[in-house]
Parts: C-alpha cells; structure tokens; sequence
C-alpha cells in the first residue's frame, strides 16, 4: 500500500448507502466490523437527509457513523470523496449511467475500488480508458464483487491451485455448473441488463464486443479457443446430464479470461472456460432445460421492444432499490459445481457454495470482504483495472470462507 493511502481519514466508503443493497452492506459492515474497531469506515450518497435515515435505521450503534454527500454527476464532489478513504465501494448502477465519474476519480486519487458491474460494454469502456491510468497512480480498479463473478472467478482460482498440489499440473479446462440457487433476481441486475439492450440497439458495435468471449482481455490479446456461450438445452459428457444456459455466463466467463490473461496465461493458452445450468438427466433434465432456455429467450425479446419492456418493469421485474425481506435473504443459496480436465486425463472437482440468497445477501457480504481486503490486507498486485481472482487472491479466498458464508471445497 502506497504512503498516500495509509494516510487517509477511512478505509472504506460505502457509496450508494441509502439504496437497498448499499443499505444491506453498511448492516453487515456494521455487523461484522463495528464502529469502534480497526476498520474506519463511512457512508456516502446524493442525500444528507436519506444517508441520516439508514444511520438512525442502523441503531445507535451507528450513531457515530461518518456521513458525506456526492452526487454521481458532480465530479469536484467524488474526487473529495476518493481522496478520503483507502477503498471505494459503490452500488449505484446501472454503472453505465451512474459509474464513470466515480471511477475516473479513484484512479487519479489513487483510490482502490469495487463494485457489483456485471455490464461487459461499460467495464470493457473501464479497461480501454483507465488501466493503464490506474497502474500509475496505484489505484485497484476491481468490478465484479458480487454473485458476478466472485464466486466462479474465485472458484476458478481454487481449483487451479488444487490441481496444482495434487498433480502438479493445471486444468487445461474448467465447466462450471450451477447446481441450484435460491434467491431473488436483483432490480439492479435487471435495470442494468435493460440499458445494455438500449446501448447496443443504438451501437452494435456493442453488440458484436459483447459477443467476444475476450471481450474484457488486454488489447491485442482478445481471441483464444473459447467459443460463444451456450445457446441452448445440451447434454454435457462431462456431468452426464442436460444443461441450460446460464444467464450470467455472459460476464463470469470474460471475468476468468481476464484474470488468466493478467496472470500472464499460467493455465496455457488453450485455457477453456464455460459455464451451464444444470438440469438433471433423462426426459426430465431435458423439458427444465428447454422451459429455461426458452424463458430466457423470452426475457430477451421481452426487454428489446419497448413496449414489453415497459409492461414487465412495471408488472413483472424487480425495480431497482427494491429486494426481499431479510428472512427470504437468508433464507436463500447458491450451489455450484466446478469440473476440471487435466491433460492427461485426470479429473477434479469442486464445491461452491453461499449461505444466503445470491444476489442481495450473499452479494453483500462479499462485496464488503472484497473492500475490506483491499484496504487491509498486503497484497502483491498493483494497479490497473483488475479482476478479484487476480487482485485478491488467497487473501480474498479467506475472508469468504471465514466471514462471507461461502464454501470452496474439493469433491473426492
């Protein structure tokens, strides 16, 4: 850590407080770190008025809790902020409306950051513009802090070094198979997924990068062997059941591609990568494939037109700053399976899991551990726009399995 940084007024600020996943972040900071402790944090936000309502709705053992005010279009105002603290956390999205000023003012304070983006085009716009920025200033640029795509990026990580110890040797390629969840779709995630529809409907250029499986990977190093995502229902050899498209798979998968790459490709060049839902075996396996495949499809051609788009953000999708109640969060999971292929020909398998519903509980609390562990821990990179996996590392590996309620194992 720079002399700079070790000399600001917080740790960490979390921006976007008063929204309901910042709000749920702040509770669990609180909770697992206090006020009186060795992290110094705040909150920070557009409103003095609704910023002291999610500290009195705290208790009072958030009475100290630092406020301060930005607004995401005023750029004096977020260099202020950046300035301040060692890490910035931010839930305001769609990032592409709301995330750009933000950014450029942590890579000239030279301030890390994290965020919940799962927008390809914005993050690939991120990578273009600052990396090279951020690793002179030192600033740690990390998207993709939440279900998307900790989970898989750091899933990936742990399986590498797994094979390593055992065969000592790296998987030539990694499936990763979403086993089941429960949990809530997040407004945000849906009102993100709605502006990258309008982006590449007016540029399709968008479209077409969107479509690259490198599309996040260093310039000049943006092609390799993987193919486009999956499609449609397949029955995978390699779990010996159907599978669905997964619709993350679209962010996760560039996300690993990006942390090989800056890695500097240690899996090989032929590296594979994928990502499915599994649906089971037999007749049964293949119907709940095609009944999610085509209401994926259906959800696609829904939010493209704009007539149907507004009749499902008004009857039928979550809105953002909406999300449901803390016992459905808790009562929420994830499960997945990752299969890895050596050379020569020995299998491995892990385990991952998360202890409340994805894309509010879980998502909070890893995002919080992401922050926390730019802050604090030493940590060998530098900056740049950079990846969990590659960032974080083992450090970020065991903050989730000792704080965040998540499991990395290998299956025998």
């Amino acid at each position: 850590m720079n002399d700079a940084k070790n000399n600001r007024e917080f740790d960490v600020i979390v921006y976007g407080a008063t929204g309901f996943t910042g709000k749920l972040v702040a509770e669990y900071l609180l909770r697992q770190y206090g006020l009186d402790g060795d992290l110094s944090w705040a909150i920070a936000g557009r409103s003095a008025s609704k910023l002291e309502a999610v500290r009195n709705s705290l208790g009072e053992g958030a009475a100290d809790l630092a406020i301060t005010v930005a607004d995401s279009g005023d750029r004096s105002a977020l260099a202020e902020l950046a300035s301040r603290t060692r890490v910035v956390i931010t839930t305001v999205g769609p990032y592409a409306l709301y995330g750009s000023n933000l950014v450029s003012a942590c890579v000239e304070a030279g301030t890390d950051y994290c965020d919940l983006a799962g927008e390809v085009q914005w993050i690939r716009k991120m990578v273009d513009k600052h990396h090279e920025r951020a690793r002179e200033t030192g600033a740690r640029i990390v998207h993709c802090c939440g279900f998307d795509s900790i989970p898989m990026d750091m899933g990936v990580f742990f399986l590498q070094q797994a094979a390593n110890e055992k065969y000592g040797s790296y998987c030539h390629s990694i499936a990763l198979f979403v086993k089941a969840t429960k949990g809530t779709a997040s407004g945000g995630t849906i009102a993100s997924m709605m502006n990258i529809v309008e982006e590449a409907k007016g540029d399709r250029s968008i479209a077409r990068m969107m479509a690259n499986p490198y599309a996040l990977n260093p310039e000049g190093e943006r092609e390799g062997p993987d193919e486009r995502d999956q499609q449609k229902v397949l029955h995978d050899q390699l779990a010996e059941c159907w599978t669905a498209p997964f619709l993350m798979a679209g962010v996760n998968t560039r996300v690993v591609r990006r942390s090989h790459a800056l890695a500097g490709y240690p899996y090989g060049r032929d590296f594979r990568y994928r990502e499915s839902v599994l649906t089971g075996k037999g007749i049964g396996g293949w119907l709940k494939g095609t009944m999610i495949t085509v209401g994926l499809g259906a959800l696609v051609v829904g939010i493209s037109f704009g007539a149907t788009r507004k009749l499902l953000k008004k009857f039928v999708l979550p809105k953002p700053g909406e999300g449901p109640s803390p016992d459905l969060q808790k009562s929420g999971f994830f499960n997945l399976m990752q299969i890895g292929e050596l050379a020569d020909g020995h299998i491995l398998k892990t385990r991952i899991t998360g202890d409340q519903d994805p894309g509010y509980g879980s998502t909070s609390k890893m995002l919080a551990e992401a922050a926390v562990c730019l802050a604090h821990d030493e940590l060998d990179t530098q900056g740049g726009v950079l990846t969990p996996a590659f960032s974080m590392g083992d450090k970020l590996l065991a903050r989730l399995r000792d704080n965040a309620g998540l499991t990395f194992d290998v299956v025998d």
